[in-house]
């Protein structure tokens, strides 16, 4: 049986941290659909239809690897696609402190979709999205912060 996991996340925008994860937990699963959450009531700095495509674009040598965005709970986007975990990306105490408490309310929910926390690399633990959209909203290069070869400028307007 093939096994299939959901990276779920806002991704405003995708970083190196994310792809970190993400190597991680193709040692672990088959196939990993990453899957862009769309919170109307959220100000984002790309477009769920850019950060998708910066997510494709990042990953369009890794085979095992779909993107997609979807609405609603990330159980509920499971459930529909019959998916069994969820990973979830750890750089400090804090996520996962957070990350748990989200964990324990979809095991409540869903008891048989399981959570799994994936720690970031040391090198990847100070970055964040919200890091990275300071810096570029400040006029700052985030280069160092994303995967190679990822120029945002070309997604602001998506």
């Amino acid at each position: 049986m093939e096994k299939i996991a959901v990276f779920p996340g806002s991704f405003d925008p995708f970083t190196s941290g994310h792809l970190d994860v993400l190597h991680s937990a193709l040692k672990l699963f088959d196939r990993v659909i990453v899957a862009v959450g769309v919170n109307q009531q959220k100000v984002s700095l790309f477009s769920p239809r850019a950060r998708v495509a910066i997510i494709r674009d990042v990953v369009k040598d890794l085979k095992q690897v779909e993107v997609c965005s979807f609405n609603g709970l990330t159980i509920d986007f499971c459930r529909k696609n019959n998916i069994r975990f969820i990973f979830r990306g750890i750089r400090t105490t804090t996520d996962f402190e957070l990350e748990q408490v989200i964990s324990q309310v979809n095991s409540k929910m869903a008891p048989e979709i399981q959570t799994i926390f994936i720690p970031s690399g040391p090198k990847f633990s100070f970055i964040s999205s919200t890091v990275v959209r300071d810096v570029l909203l400040n006029g700052g290069d985030a280069g160092c912060m994303l995967p190679p070869g990822v120029d945002l400028n070309k997604y602001l307007k998506m």
